[in-house]
């Protein structure tokens, strides 16, 4: 073997040496904010505790209802809707060829939290509950509220491909398209919160801020369900996408069916999102962040890409949702908050120091 292959294999090696690492300790620090975060908070528990309630060993407790009910629920919902935005972002992102490619940017999210308007301001989705100490918003029909959510998403979906279908699948296409879209379903939200009264109007803006603690396990349940196959299908189609930044010509050149692939993964991708959204509302950021994240540390290959961002989202929103639930204790602020002002000050670092993947 030659000088020159044994060094071209050696940095291959090396690459994927770097790639397992970064696997590595983003899969360590996963498992170690998840104990982490099924101790803190407002009702602490100690190791011994936690231990003994996850091995069932008492289940007749306080301790086991907290465990069992509110906080491994919001912790593996937190972990699979950070998996499921991150990689339908860097999906987009690959199938745009555009970095600034996300649920957010391109109107997905906004034509949720239209659905989710109409379900709060004329549905009655949303009421206010009041004692003698305080008043609090409370949805109390969150299934008609993820309906709402989820149908506005597909729609927004829907005319964005039909666009593109008649215009062509162009990237530029759906960039402006989804451009266009946002703006409209937050005009159309704002019209829907300037004829509402105080408590939809509360009602809206509570559901758009973000919060994992929303779901429970049947919603968890939906959302897996819903992201384990279209994960799946932008892993495996991890290699078509590499191709995709060559240009087109270079793509169909080798047999790929470049509309087709662009049209099904940015549906699979609007899916997932509006899946997630409607169940968790607005969490801002993730899908757009993530990838570029990942990118600076592994490089831009997707086939590695979209593997790594599952396991570099789910942990970004947990740590973020584990802030905002102890940050200010036993006051939980909505996560949506905190990954707004995480990701904004990140992603500009990531624009100032990064390098061109595109």
């Amino acid at each position: 073997m030659s000088t020159q292959s044994n060094e071209v294999l050696q940095q291959y090696e090396k690459n994927i040496a770097s790639k397992l690492l970064f696997g590595g300790i983003c899969l360590a620090l996963l498992l170690a904010f998840m104990l982490y975060a099924i101790a803190v908070g407002s009702y602490a528990l100690t190791g011994s505790e936690v231990a003994s309630i996850l091995l069932r060993r008492e289940i007749d407790s306080t301790a086991y209802h907290v465990i069992w009910n509110i906080r491994l629920p919001r912790i593996l919902m937190a972990i699979t809707a950070g998996s499921g935005l991150a990689v339908a972002g860097g999906a987009m992102q690959s199938i745009l060829r555009n970095p600034l490619g996300s649920p957010f940017t391109l109107g997905i999210s906004s034509a949720a939290a239209f659905g989710a308007a109409i379900a709060l301001g004329f549905l009655g989705a949303g009421t206010m509950t009041s004692s003698a100490a305080e008043a609090s918003i409370m949805i109390n029909n969150p299934y008609l509220v993820a309906l709402c959510a989820f149908l506005s998403s597909l729609l927004a979906t829907l005319i964005i491909l039909l666009l593109a279908h008649y215009r062509g699948a162009t990237p530029e296409t759906m960039i402006l398209t989804g451009i266009a879209l946002g703006s409209l379903f937050t005009a159309g939200t704002t019209f829907i919160q300037y004829f509402s009264d105080q408590v939809r109007i509360a009602a809206i803006v509570f559901w758009t801020f973000g919060d994992v603690g929303k779901a429970g396990w049947n919603d968890l349940l939906v959302i897996v369900l819903a992201t384990l196959p279209i994960i799946g299908y932008f892993i495996y189609n991890g290699w078509n996408y590499n191709t995709l930044k060559a240009g087109d010509e270079t793509a169909k050149s080798l047999g790929i069916n470049v509309q087709r692939l662009r049209i099904t993964g940015m549906l699979l991708a609007s899916l997932l999102t509006a899946v997630v959204v409607s169940f968790i509302g607005i969490i801002g950021f993730i899908g757009l962040v993530i990838p570029h994240i990942v990118r600076r540390f592994i490089g831009g290959n997707e086939a590695h890409l979209l593997p790594l961002s599952i396991l570099a989202g789910g942990l970004l929103l947990l740590v973020a949702d584990t802030v905002a639930r102890t940050v200010i204790a036993p006051i939980v602020l909505p996560v949506g908050i905190l990954t707004s002002f995480m990701g904004a000050p990140l992603f500009i670092y990531l624009v100032i120091r990064g390098r061109n993947y595109w």
